[in-house]
């Protein structure tokens, strides 16, 4: 195979194998022979067939994300950003997610802009919890990026009639049958050609499976070797669902079923019974956790959007938690996600002490590899794969650089990187991703958000429209001279519809 060698790095993030972390390397190279490194700091004497210039960039592994929705969560941009159900909670679950969904044609151009926006923040490995459609594992690959496959599949949907009520509509029978129609599509994804799919038994949420749906998937889970992840202490209702079923919190249900492993993950992990917002007995959730090394995915931003917080990220490491960190709604920028989860930690605790950035680092490279059951990803170290990601040392928004990783997380994000590099092959170059179409991509998505709004009014339990769920930030004026221009062109369309001849075409404006 082709050596690559990345010659003269100003700095480079590598795994010490002596204590388990990263360290900073100041100068020095990276090569790699097709797709796994061969030497990870100082210099390189042997031969290379390609020499990347490292001067003025940071060498770092690629971020391993662990929770994203990319067939979905994109298109709501606009529309769920100030939006959650006052009388939920505050979630927007329940009442307003399920109005505003792709169509098919959408899905596509929705998963290529976070597959984009991903990429973008340095993330090569990505687990994409999805409902399964049409093209998902070729559109996958075709990304470039390292990925998970995760089919959700669940035993019942979620409604309200009311704005204050959840409900839930069981068919058993229909989850058993999703379940087997995702494992069928975990098959496909690890004989996929491109060799860098994988997949994951998820059952969707802890409030819509059934008991045997979620014991069934875990047993399915350890015949495959593969990882687990369900949503759970996600919501005030769901911890109150799951305690008026069982009597027993989120994570102590789990426990009772069996399911909480090493190869386990909880989506979000956030409404423990130590939460303020619980206002349950102290049952040990949090050490629950930690003894069954589960991997708790924090995704905090879409969850700062409703005045939600994990309390506190810093608490969950010091009792012994392993933790992720995901991207669980647009913009899919994993730097900035990582910043939340460093800055929110801290106002919680109301301690500047209660997390360390190289906690928040770890978690998004060697404890999302950690979680996936992988020691050859998250990190730079000879033998482990080539995922590398160059960031611009010099870009303005990086200095001064006297520590490069905060400035990135703290200052720069994805404006300073410049190079993403997944397997041994280049996805992203000079700050463009080489997949796939990303601004085509975006338009397709807008034109399927604009297919959207009307359908709203239908599917919401008071019949309201799109605007009057979240309206527009500002109101809209409009000219008289446009208003008028919009009456002239409906009446000739009434007319044409009633004529049957065609609209007549406006005159050219002279020059």
């Amino acid at each position: 195979m082709p050596i690559t060698v990345i010659r003269n790095a100003d700095w480079i993030v590598a795994f010490d194998e002596a204590t388990g972390g990263h360290v900073y390397l100041r100068g020095g190279d990276v090569a790699f022979d097709g797709n796994k490194l061969i030497h990870v700091g100082g210099p390189y004497e042997g031969e290379a067939a390609k020499v990347i210039d490292g001067a003025g960039r940071m060498v770092m592994p690629g971020l391993v994300n662990i929770h994203s929705h990319p067939s979905s969560e994109a298109m709501t941009k606009g529309w769920n950003d100030e939006l959650g159900s006052p009388k939920l909670y505050g979630s927007s679950l329940y009442e307003f997610m399920p109005l505003f969904r792709c169509d098919a044609d959408g899905v596509p151009a929705c998963a290529t802009v976070c597959y984009s926006e991903l990429l973008l923040s340095g993330v090569t490995t990505l687990v994409d919890l999805s409902v399964a459609w049409d093209g998902w594992l070729d559109h996958f690959a075709a990304s470039g990026l390292r990925g998970v496959v995760a089919p959700m599949y669940r035993s019942a949907r979620w409604f309200t009639r009311n704005g204050h009520v959840t409900e839930y509509e069981f068919d058993a029978k229909a989850g058993e049958k999703a379940m087997a129609e995702a494992m069928a599509l975990l098959d496909k994804a690890a004989k996929h050609p491109s060799r860098r799919l994988s997949g994951m038994v998820s059952p969707s949420q802890i409030d819509t499976c059934t008991p045997e749906l979620i014991k069934d998937s875990f047993a399915e889970a350890k015949r495959r070797r593969l990882p687990f992840q369900i949503h759970a202490a996600q919501s005030v209702v769901e911890f109150h669902e799951i305690t008026r079923r069982h009597g027993m919190t989120p994570v102590e249900w789990l426990l009772s079923l069996g399911v909480l492993s090493p190869r386990s993950i909880i989506g979000h992990g956030i409404f423990l019974d130590s939460h303020t917002s619980a206002h349950w007995p102290a049952t040990g959730d949090l050490e629950t956790l930690a003894e069954t090394g589960t991997t708790v995915a924090h995704c905090p931003v879409v969850f700062h959007r409703r005045g939600i917080a994990l309390q506190t990220f810093g608490r969950y490491v010091a009792a012994g938690v392993a933790m992720g960190i995901g991207t669980d709604t647009y913009p899919h920028n994993m730097l900035e996600e990582m910043r939340a989860v460093a800055i929110t930690a801290r106002l919680m605790a109301e301690d500047v002490y209660d997390l360390r950035t190289a906690d928040v680092f770890e978690a998004a490279t060697l404890g999302g590899a950690h979680a996936l059951g992988r020691s050859d990803i998250g990190r730079l170290s000879v033998g482990a794969k080539a995922d590398i990601v160059l960031v611009d040392v010099t870009h303005p928004n990086m200095r001064p650089v006297r520590d490069p990783m905060r400035s990135l997380i703290y200052a720069a994000a994805d404006r300073a990187v410049k190079t993403v590099i997944v397997d041994g092959k280049t996805v992203v170059e000079n700050g463009r991703v080489l997949t796939m179409d990303h601004e085509k991509a975006a338009a397709d998505l807008e034109a399927a958000q604009r297919r959207a709004e009307p359908k709203v009014a239908a599917l919401d339990w008071a019949g309201r429209d799109h605007l009057t769920i979240s309206p527009l930030m500002l109101p809209v004026r409009v000219s008289p001279k446009v208003k008028a221009k919009a009456k002239d062109k409906a009446i000739d369309k009434a007319k044409a519809v009633k004529t049957g001849k065609p609209a007549a075409t406006p005159a050219k404006a002279k020059t």
